[in-house]
């Protein structure tokens, strides 16, 4: 029976190219005087000179906008794409597909601008009012509020010189929200074309490069600085509710981040490499479902019962996919291609890694996402060859004492000893650190019963002197060490993927073939037992 394969002798040795790079970037659009019902007065009244708000005069904007659109299309001969009410669940999917070939069309004939327009109706948060004065004659005064509503949108579809392919949408009332969306991939692809830099494409990535080097150089140059002026380059190009008095009069969109994929791929040199890579993992992480180590490969731990996250592998026919959610976040690792390791890191809400959501933080949430990547790939590998040499092993099983320092020894099978290790390979503070009360909960779920401070801080004593862990300076934060991380997974699989499925093995779900061995054995130890039993002594 062949043996599974180990992912680290795959990576170490079959990687032929490695590239991380911003994928998809979606932005959101919103015009930040717009985003409370005083402001809205103070627009209508202020800016717009009118004596009363009302949503007349926003449905009046709204109705110019829509004119505008129109006769934009008509006048470049743009098409006008309009997906059905009936469709609305599968609307992403519908845009892209009626698209597509425009999208193509404009790319072989080098004819940049915008190629599309797709109307639709989706669900915003837009302005609504009620009028707080209610008797006859009475002056109006409208208070508005937001409301989730359905609302007519206009996607810009474009192929943009730098970019490529993206898009700009813009919602028909007001405060007029918007999205646009990028593709980081796209971008370098261009630039790497101007440089005259050699390279093969492998779906929407690469799959060789004659100087990877440069290009991932090229791929870290991404800057906000690029995001805004495709922005800017375009925003001016199309139809808008908000034209040049109110951008004068500081009424006009600004960019966040909605959603960033950032992804590492492995290119491996064959694509039986990547095939047998991707088996491994999926067989070492199908069975573990440690998904406590998705909160780690964040930076940040799970506090409250609002920090939510899973692990699960999807497979749909041969393409398996495995997911790791954190909170509003989660990372993919796929096979791209049939070739290559895709690891992405999709960050929804920038919050969940401590940053603003303001574009001029995208390099600080690129780093972020990088980190994950790479620390979810350390993760994997520390669960490969994580056997410990009988030295360490023995060591451990003895009490410490040493001038004057005295600790107990972390003897495998004790409960308190497996509760302990199954708490660090599920924090794996390798990458993050922990604390006493951060590992104390963690080790008294294991456990399943009360476990103390004191209890903690005695083990935090055992597991230092041990040299299994070690305290940052100045702080009353822990890391684990080389070995710690060995004796903590090793500990862990050993119990857990090892000896308690070889236990339960003479029962189903066992395999056919090791119930049979063992009742063949069991029976060959009874035989030898009876031929050597002695006569009852008289």
């Amino acid at each position: 029976m062949a043996s599974v394969a180990n992912i680290n002798d795959v990576l170490d040795g079959h990687v032929a190219l490695e590239i991380e790079c911003v994928d998809r970037l979606y932005l959101n659009a919103y015009v930040p005087d717009l985003q409370v019902g005083g402001q809205v007065v103070r627009f209508c009244t202020r800016h717009l000179g009118k004596p009363i708000a009302s949503t007349a005069l926003l449905g009046r904007i709204g109705d110019r906008f829509r004119a505008a659109v129109r006769r934009f299309a008509t006048e470049r001969g743009i098409p006008v794409l309009k997906v059905k009410k009936r469709d609305h669940h599968r609307w992403d999917d519908r845009k892209l597909d009626q698209v597509r070939p425009h999208l193509e069309r404009a790319e072989r004939e080098e004819r940049y601008g915008v190629v599309a327009i797709v109307q639709g109706q989706e669900y915003q948060w837009v302005f609504s009012a009620r009028n707080r004065r209610k008797k006859p004659g009475a002056r109006p005064n409208f208070e508005f509020f937001k409301e989730d509503r359905r609302v007519g949108v206009y996607y810009f579809y474009i192929l943009d010189r730098e970019f490529g392919p993206g898009f700009i949408k813009l919602c028909t009332y007001c405060p007029w929200p918007g999205k646009v969306w990028l593709n980081g991939h796209e971008w370098v692809k261009r630039q790497a074309l101007r440089e005259g830099l050699g390279y093969t494409e492998l779906e929407n990535g690469f799959a060789s490069c004659d100087h990877p080097e440069r290009l991932q150089a090229i791929c870290n140059s991404l800057s906000p600085e690029h995001v805004q002026a495709f922005f800017d380059r375009w925003i001016t190009q199309i139809p808008t509710p908000l034209g040049p008095q109110a951008r004068a009069a500081g009424y006009w969109w600004d960019l966040s981040m909605r959603q960033t994929e950032l992804s590492l791929t492995l290119v491996f040199d064959a694509p039986r490499h990547a095939r047998t890579f991707f088996e491994a993992l999926v067989q070492d992480n199908i069975g573990i479902g440690r998904p406590e180590e998705i909160s780690l490969a964040f930076a940040r731990k799970a506090r409250s019962k609002g920090d939510r996250y899973g692990t699960r592998v999807v497979s749909h026919g041969t393409d398996v996919r495995i997911d790791f959610r954190y909170k509003n976040s989660r990372i993919k690792q796929y096979l791209k291609g049939g070739r290559a390791l895709r690891v992405e890191t999709v960050i929804n809400k920038p919050a969940d890694l401590g940053i603003a959501a303001r574009l001029h933080n995208l390099p600080e949430l690129i780093d972020k996402a990088r980190a994950v990547n790479r620390r979810l790939l350390m993760i994997e590998r520390a669960g490969q060859s994580c056997a410990i040499g009988s030295a360490l092993f023995e060591r451990i099983h003895q009490p410490f004492q040493d001038e004057g320092h005295r600790a107990g020894a972390l003897r495998f099978g004790d409960l308190r000893v497996m509760a302990l290790a199954g708490a660090l390979c599920c924090v794996l503070p390798a990458v993050t650190g922990f604390t006493n009360k951060s590992l104390r909960g963690l080790v008294a779920g294991l456990l399943g019963q009360d476990y103390s401070q004191n209890q903690m801080s005695y083990d935090l004593r055992r597991l230092r002197l041990h040299g299994l862990i070690q305290r940052l300076p100045r702080k009353n934060t822990y890391v684990l060490t080389s070995e710690g991380i060995r004796v903590a997974v090793f500990y862990t699989k050993l119990q857990d993927r090892l000896l308690r499925p070889l236990l339960e093995a003479d029962k189903p779900p066992a395999k056919l073939e090791i119930r049979r061995a063992l009742r063949t054995l069991e029976n060959a130890v009874s035989d030898y037992v009876q031929n050597a039993r002695l006569a009852a002594a008289r």
